[in-house]
């Protein structure tokens, strides 16, 4: 983060939120010429704050209207056991994330199908096959209130800014009249 500005920033802020935005119409909203936010854009890039670009689909439209989330907890805990359970994980298309994670279980996986009964085949024929596995906890979505895929993005502080706002002195000064 120390290395963006309040320019990248913005560009990155309206990119998460429609990356069909052509240069110009990015340099148009942060009042900049093409060619800069071309090189920025190309920078992001280059630097993995931007690591593609993706079209957010409706999932009913698609047949894939179940959601799970699947803890599982695996039977041996060996660095090795754990990275191939990812990598055979990973490699299922059902699976649309994939976190390891601290706590009572060890993974926590997004699964998207069409319905009950393609999730109990995913689980029967898939998942459950996959070396090292123990327990599975699924919890199913029923309505999904929020979806939302872009960060909100701050740049950090400058520590002189910070004293001044606690010592009160960026507020306008209050004259008696």
């Amino acid at each position: 983060m120390d290395t963006l500005d309040k320019d990248d920033v913005q560009i990155l802020q309206l990119l998460q939120y429609d990356a069909r935005l052509t240069n110009k119409e990015v340099a148009d909203k942060i009042g900049k010429s093409i060619t800069p936010v071309y090189e920025r854009i190309k920078r992001l890039e280059n630097e993995g704050y931007i690591q593609r670009y993706v079209a957010v689909l409706d999932q009913r439209k698609i047949d894939k209207s179940l959601t799970a989330y699947t803890l599982v907890l695996l039977k041996e805990h060996t660095r090795e056991m754990l990275k191939t359970f990812e990598k055979e994980a990973v490699k299922l298309e059902e699976v649309m994330e994939c976190y390891h994670m601290a706590g009572q279980y060890d993974y926590l996986l997004k699964i998207a199908v069409k319905d009950m009964d393609e999730y109990a085949d995913f689980m029967l024929n898939k998942l459950a096959k996959l070396s090292n596995v123990g327990t599975v906890h699924s919890y199913f979505v029923l309505n999904e209130a929020k979806r939302e895929t872009a960060y909100r993005i701050s740049l950090p502080e400058k520590p002189g800014n910070a004293k001044m706002k606690r010592a009160g002195r960026n507020r306008p000064e209050k004259h008696d009249k």
